[in-house]
């Protein structure tokens, strides 16, 4: 398969050249092995995988002499980092003797399977010594090679009327995933999933968390997709489960150090608003594709047939657009009122806010505004845009910065 270049490659090989160590981490299967051989130092590079039964045994058999056997000239990349927690001592001692020779950047580049705040051990060892990047799968830019980021176009692009071209919706929420799912249009999907389901049970799920009984992992992930885009409430989902709070809070902070579900916190900030905010987060899941796997549905059958659960799939879908755009620094919250008035995302970066509704209907009308008027109103003049994602093909204006904007915009915006 050809190489799809990815939206992160520049600013990761950015980062490398200002710190010593990188930790790149990310689903597995989203993409990072291949990244890491695409990066314009490959020749220069030295990669070992700890998917390697060979390289894993003689990591784990003494760390310390691995790691010091390491060229000292190369950047050494190392893959599925978290399976061998022992050689992170070993990495920070190296670092400071590089240190004290003069080479400080461009040391070790890890990636792995499970989230930092899953491996204490690597994040104790390396504080001040890492920056920690997030790989996801593909976006519908990354899939279709645009190059656009339409995070950065909501705050700095001039909006005007125009028209877009049709485009195929499912389509564009089928490819942007997994990128062997993506790319090989011959991969049974359903055989994929499920096997991409038991390598996270048998692998990186052991590797974050005590998980003795692993259906009751998969009982969990597939309560949760019934709740995607909703506010969960945790203590209804366990006993549903059969799980104690204790239990089952363990395996959902699994779920979310692999990868398989993430959480958007609610909007709490200080405004001019007299009104009482929803404090629960919003669950939502890393790739849609497994959120329409878990539902055992076909997602042409779903947008035919059921415009209720479609409506919750293309909101995940739009959030998880949004996570893989995200600019360093910018900060990600849905907005609600105790009075059920909302916006389902906020993004805001240094002093300027953003707000994103998400409606299905091909068809919008200002009532869809209702929560984005309000948060500017919330705000005030830190208020930059507020727009309405639908699947329909015209850009609108509904008044001063709120837009109601095709969703094809995401991957294409200048329409054409």
């Amino acid at each position: 398969m050809a190489y799809h270049k990815r939206k992160l490659e520049a600013y990761l090989e950015k980062t490398l050249k200002t710190r010593p160590l990188v930790y790149l981490n990310g689903p597995r299967q989203c993409g990072k092995s291949t990244l890491t051989q695409n990066l314009s130092f490959r020749g220069k590079a030295n990669y070992i995988t700890f998917d390697s039964p060979v390289n894993l045994a003689a990591a784990k058999a003494d760390p310390a002499k691995f790691i010091q056997s390491l060229p000292a000239a190369k950047l050494n990349v190392i893959d599925e980092v978290q399976m061998a927690p022992e050689i992170f001592p070993y990495l920070k001692i190296k670092i400071d003797e590089n240190r004290g020779k003069g080479r400080r950047t461009g040391l070790f580049l890890l990636t792995g399977s499970a989230n930092l705040m899953a491996l204490p051990k690597l994040s104790e060892a390396l504080v001040g010594r890492m920056a920690v990047l997030t790989l996801l799968n593909f976006s519908a830019g990354e899939y279709s090679q645009t190059g656009t980021s339409f995070v950065e176009n909501i705050f700095q692009k001039k909006l005007e009327y125009r028209r877009c071209k049709n485009y195929n919706l499912v389509e564009a929420i089928r490819n942007a995933t997994f990128p062997e799912p993506a790319l090989n249009k011959k991969i049974d999907r359903v055989q994929w999933f499920g096997d991409y389901i038991n390598t996270l049970l048998q692998r990186d799920i052991r590797t974050v968390a005590d998980i003795r009984n692993p259906s009751k992992i998969i009982m969990l992930i597939s309560i949760l997709a019934m709740r995607a885009g909703s506010l969960l409430n945790n203590s209804l989902a366990a006993q549903e489960i059969g799980l104690d709070s204790k239990t089952y809070e363990r395996y959902k902070t699994a779920a979310l150090n692999t990868f398989i579900i993430f959480e958007i916190p609610a909007w709490s900030k200080p405004n001019r608003l007299n009104k009482r905010f929803v404090k629960s987060p919003k669950l939502y899941f890393t790739d849609t594709n497994l959120l329409t796997y878990l539902l055992r549905r076909d997602l042409k059958e779903i947008y035919r047939n059921d415009s209720i659960t479609m409506g919750h799939i293309f909101e995940n879908f739009i959030a998880t657009e949004i996570i893989k755009n995200l600019i360093p620094g910018m900060e990600l919250s849905h907005f609600r009122t105790s009075d059920q008035k909302e916006v389902d995302f906020v993004l805001e970066q240094n002093d300027m806010v953003a707000g994103i509704e998400v409606k299905l209907s091909s068809v919008t009308n200002k009532h869809d505004f209702t929560g984005l008027k309000l948060l500017k109103e919330a705000v005030g003049n830190r208020f930059k845009r507020g727009i309405v994602i639908y699947p329909g093909t015209e850009l609108l204006s509904f008044g001063d910065e709120l837009w109601a904007v095709p969703v094809s915009y995401l991957w294409n915006p200048t329409g054409t």
